[in-house]
């Protein structure tokens, strides 16, 4: 696996939106030194940016798949993303 940084997201579908699943991810890529984003998206998806190692981005996929209790996941669309400065230095939630 390689240790150098690359960028993914990923969107999840299901019960996952008035659930705490944005303060649950944060938290997932917090612990596994992520940098990105999450997002509720309007039509009922969440949506995750996260920068990272292959190793942490997977573990955080799985992460994503599980969910917080009272959360159903229905499923996880993942795709490669292009490296963006803005976000290489925390995690956040964001409403953009």
């Amino acid at each position: 696996m390689s240790a150098e940084k690359q960028a993914r997201r990923f969107f999840v579908s299901g019960l996952v939106q008035g659930v705490g699943f944005r303060y649950f991810a944060q938290d997932a890529a917090e612990r596994l030194h992520l940098a990105g984003y999450v997002r509720n998206l309007r039509d009922g998806r969440v949506e995750a940016y996260a920068i990272g190692t292959e190793e942490h981005l997977l573990r955080f996929l799985a992460a994503l798949k599980k969910g917080p209790r009272g959360a159903m996941v229905h499923g996880v669309a993942e795709e490669s993303a292009a490296l963006a400065a803005q976000y290489e230095n925390e995690f956040s939630i964001t409403h953009e």
